[in-house]
């Protein structure tokens, strides 16, 4: 059985450069779009950080190297695939993406769950 997405329009092409980070709010879930260089392409990732529920999209973006360092605790996570660098162990929520024209569709399940990961250091 195959897990239902509801598709819901967050931003446009117009809202999100490429290089750029943009905290939106899909279905009362908290998400940050990022549009990644050299045709990497759009994420959707949940927008609070794993540790204490810092809003990401305030942290210190290098485009270039597609890291962000959540302003919180200076944790640090590779953006390409929402997997945390400092600490290891974590990963950030991704919600599936999809571009139709000039809309930026995320993909929210429906399962009834909040959609984000929460990490505990030790």
């Amino acid at each position: 059985m195959s897990e239902e997405i509801r598709w819901v329009q967050a931003a446009t092409a117009d809202d999100l450069w490429e290089g750029d980070l943009l905290d939106v709010e899909v279905d009362g879930e908290s998400v940050m779009l990022v549009h990644l260089l050299d045709g990497g392409g759009i994420k959707a990732y949940q927008g609070m950080c794993p540790h204490q529920e810092i809003l990401l999209a305030d942290g210190k973006w290098d485009a270039d190297k597609a890291l962000l360092l959540c302003g919180g605790h200076n944790w640090e996570f590779d953006l390409t695939t929402g997997k945390g660098l400092n600490p290891t162990g974590c990963r950030l929520f991704e919600f599936p993406v999809t571009v139709e024209g000039d809309d930026i569709l995320v993909g929210v399940p429906q399962d009834g769950q909040r959609h984000h990961n929460r990490f505990e250091t030790p």
